[in-house]
């Protein structure tokens, strides 16, 4: 007996909402929010403005790209988003040596920026591999 005939075997997500990077970048941008809430008044136009929009850029990147219609656009808008966590994780860091914040509040952010990093580089990947 023959299988039906599907369409596509691995479709793409209907919505950004469907993908667990989006899920991993919205949980990254709330991770930042929090974090920076105890940041020195001083930096509330400096270094905080920053990280939450970078932050917050990684899952609109994301959205925005998987909302495009052709798989270049989509690829180019992750692009996007791990230059937007590569800023984010130096800017985590920089807070870090500065005494905003300790290591241990950092580390839950940190992890979770390297997990998007590997995630977002593997879906361009396989974006760009027709896979």
């Amino acid at each position: 007996m023959s299988r039906p005939v599907v369409e596509h075997e691995e479709r793409r997500p209907r919505d950004y909402h469907d993908l667990l990077v989006w899920q991993k970048g919205m949980a990254l941008a709330q991770q930042i929010y929090r974090l920076t809430q105890t940041f020195p008044d001083t930096e509330r136009f400096g270094l905080v403005t920053q990280m939450r929009r970078a932050a917050v850029s990684v899952p609109s990147n994301i959205a925005e790209g998987q909302a495009h219609n052709t798989t270049g656009e989509f690829i180019q808008f992750l692009s996007h988003a791990v230059g937007s966590v590569s800023e984010l994780d130096t800017q985590l860091r920089l807070s870090v040596e500065l005494g905003f914040c300790s290591q241990l509040r950092a580390q839950e952010a940190q992890s979770l920026i390297l997990e998007l990093r590997k995630m977002i580089t593997a879906l361009r990947r396989k974006l760009a591999d027709g896979s």
